[in-house]
Parts: C-alpha cells; structure tokens; sequence
C-alpha cells in the first residue's frame, strides 16, 4: 500500500473503514460481558467500546488515510447512546477538517456508525501526514476490512458524476431506508420520491435527525400502497429507478411483476449481488439468490443473460460466467450439472451472447486458480470467475451471506430485467453497500460503462 502526502491532501476529504466486533476482539480487550450480564449477553462494556473504536480509529489512519508514516499527535474521543455488541458492524468515516502549512499537521474529525444507523463515538485526531512516499506489503487479515470496498468506492465516484435521475423509494417509513435514501440524495446517487404516509415519513425524519427538505413526498397509506405508488410513477417516467424502503420485498415485487400495471420486460426478472470481497482480486457476481426459488434451465437462460448484460454496463467487455454446481464433471443424479452443461452449450451456439459461460463448475475451482489447476481443469472460466450463477436461491443466499459474515465483504444488490433498475437493500448491509446499490443503479440507468 502507498501512503498520501500532506501536499496532496486537501481539507474536506474523507476515508471510511468498516469492521465487524468479534467475541475474539473483545476477549482481547478484557472481556466482553459487561458487570451484571449473563454468560450469553452480547453487549460489551464502554471501557471495551472505546479501546476497540480507537484500535480501528488508529488502523485508518496509519494504514489507509494518510497511511504509513503518519504520526498521531492528539486524539480525542467521545462515546454517544446506544453501545456496541458483539456482532456489530461499524463504520468509521474520517474527514479532513484543518491542515497546517507550517507543518505537516492535519486535523481530522471521526465519527463511528453501528449498521442500524445510530451513532456510537464521534471525536477529533491532529495527525503529522507523511512528506515522502513509502509502500508496504500488508500481510495480516486484519487488513482485510481496508482492501475492500476500493472496488465500491470506485463505482459510487463513476456514478457520481454521472447526471443524477430521480428514483422512488417505496416506504421508506423507518430510519434505515429513509437514512439511505437521504444519503444517497447527499452523494449525488440519486434525487428520492418518497413513497408512503407523509406525517410518518416527516415523524421518522425528526426522530433520526434526517433533513427532507426538498425531497418530493408522494401519499401513500400502506407498504403495499406505497409500492403499487412508486411503480406507477416509474411507468409515468417520473422516476427512472425504483428502491424498495420498509417494505417486504415479496410485497413491492409483486406490484413489478403486475402483468397490466408492472415493470416487466421480455426476459423475466432476476436479482444480483455484487460482492467486493477482502483479498479477491475483481468484484464477483452472484445470481439469482433472491428472486428465482429454483429456477429451470429456461429461467436460468434469462438469468445468465441478465447478469452478462448487466456486467457489461459495470465496464466488463466478456465477463467470466461459472455455471455452479457441487462437482465439476456432468452427473445426471445432480440435475444443476445437467443445467450447467445445457447453458453452456447454448453459450457455444450463441443462445447466450456477450459473456465466456463454462459449467459446470465447484466454487473452489470456479474462482481459485489454483484450485482449478489441482483438478486440472482446463477453462477459461475456471479460477478467474467474474459471475457465477448458483443452482438454488438457497445456495446463493448461504454463499453471499457467508462471504458477508465470514469473509468480510460487503454486497451491493439490485433486480435485472424490469424496465429500470430495482435496488433491494438489507437491514444487514452498510452504508458503503447501499450507497453503492444507489450508484449501480444509477449507471445501469444511464446505461454507462465503467
């Protein structure tokens, strides 16, 4: 990793990290059963609190912003409401406020957010920025949580600067979806409709500190109101995306695939994560492991298809589609072999275009290199996977959540096929994952390409 120098920096930039607090972590830092907790309860004392946000507060900035060579010379923090447990995921986000010509002296603000929304240490940090470059080599899997999300980053910026598009949020009736539609109307990912009861929409507002001045409110009574609302105005091309808020997501899909009155086009529906994944080497697809319970071999045509072409609005000219299945040789007792065989083959007579499709394929030996080459495997999708396209919506789901929670990565997600671009998002995700479902969204609206 190369650091930043002090001359390069400018006030007003900021750098973001995101961790999760594990029972080893708290262990480390003197136990995490606060005084008077049973055996079982989660929550860690303050004292445990402030030592580990002022571990990742440090990490930050000495391995990210500015990076190495950085030399902390005051640090302040404060604890807000609400505590940690373990299981929390927090992000810390840095900016520069103050920077002192005389010296390479920075002054930075912090502020830590657990993955509810609610504010958990804010403080200040007067760093010495470093005046000549150094590069290291990062080894520790602590770092892990810094190596990611560049891939993220980089595609909010792409969206970024793209004109932003209205988009109708349907129900966005509690913190978490009103937060992510206020953030990404702050970021310039997209200009909210708010779809849903405006005096609980105003009422969530005040409680969570939000401002909604400025942003259009559309009366609707209901979730299932609210959804029908914000499909109606997408068909009425007064918006161009379409977000699901505090909604279930069978409910606000059910209005998209209206037959008289939805969004479908000709192929049907999917859904895919983009998951930027610590010490993957490119950003992997998954689909479909939210909308197709068991999709046949003819709804996995559409899904293939959907994923290539939405790959190649993300910049990837020919992406890499692994067929998964358990094994990697055909097995008729294993009816996902048999499918991964027939997509593959249809890729080779040109029923499927735009994208290299092989299967079937293991995940080991569909993103491991080496893995491939043990199996001696020759293709050329094995270990160098862009998508892969599992066989069941149970196994995507267990595959994008164990990378998630066991391996650190963050998903973005949103729906292919509709007329425009549907984000889902989860009560689980970051703020870095639905900012940047938002700016997906946004470039497949544009139809850009990275």
């Amino acid at each position: 990793m190369t650091n930043r120098l002090f001359k390069d920096i400018a006030v007003g930039e900021t750098a973001d990290l995101t961790e999760i607090l594990t029972r080893d972590d708290a262990d480390l830092l003197g136990g995490w059963r606060p005084d008077g907790a049973g055996v079982e309860a989660d929550a860690v004392s303050q004292s445990v609190a402030s030592m580990w946000i002022g571990i990742l507060v440090m990490r930050l900035v000495s391995t990210c912003f500015p990076g190495v060579g950085s030399v902390v010379r005051g640090y302040a923090l404060t604890l807000e409401g609400g505590g940690l447990a373990v299981g929390d995921r927090v992000v810390v986000t840095c900016q520069v406020v103050g920077k002192h010509d005389t010296d390479p002296l920075l002054d930075l603000t912090f502020v830590c957010v657990r993955q509810d929304g609610g504010e958990v240490a804010r403080g200040t940090m007067r760093i010495q920025a470093p005046e000549a470059p150094q590069s290291v080599v990062m080894a520790c899997s602590s770092f892990e949580h810094i190596v990611t999300r560049r891939r993220f980053r980089a595609l909010c910026e792409k969206a970024a600067a793209l004109p932003v598009l209205p988009v109708a949020v349907a129900y966005p009736c509690d913190d978490l979806s009103l937060r992510s539609a206020c953030d990404a109307a702050r970021r310039g990912l997209a200009r909210p409709i708010l779809v849903g009861p405006r005096a609980l929409i105003e009422s969530v507002a005040g409680e969570s500190g939000l401002s909604i001045d400025g942003l259009e409110i559309v009366e609707a009574a209901d979730p299932a109101a609210a959804s029908a609302q914000a499909v109606a105005l997408v068909r009425a091309g007064r918006a161009r995306m379409l977000m699901k808020g505090a909604v279930h997501t069978d409910v606000l899909l059910h209005e998209v695939v209206a037959r008289q009155t939805g969004l479908c086009a000709e192929r049907r529906l999917s859904h895919v994560f983009v998951m930027d994944v610590p010490f993957h080497d490119r950003l992997l697809m998954i689909s479909d492991a939210v909308v197709n319970i068991a999709p046949d071999v003819r709804a996995k045509h559409d899904i293939v298809q959907n994923v290539i072409d939405f790959a190649h609005v993300l910049g990837l000219a020919e992406p890499r589609v692994a067929v998964l299945s358990a094994v990697e040789t055909v097995n008729p007792a294993i009816q996902s072999t048999l499918d991964a065989a027939v997509l593959s083959k249809m890729a080779d007579r040109g029923q499927i275009t735009g994208g290299i499709v092989d299967g079937p394929l293991a995940f080991d030996n569909a993103v491991n290199r080496n893995a491939a080459k043990v199996k001696h495997i020759d293709s050329p999708v094995a270990g160098r996977a862009d998508i892969v396209i599992v066989p069941t919506l149970e196994a995507g789901n267990m595959l994008a959540k164990e990378l998630s929670f066991l391996a650190g990565a963050d998903a973005a997600g949103v729906v292919l096929g509709a007329r425009v671009p549907v984000i889902l998002t989860s009560r689980a995700d970051s703020e870095q994952a639905r900012l940047t479902s938002c700016a997906i969204a946004l470039i497949m609206a544009h139809g850009a390409a990275a």
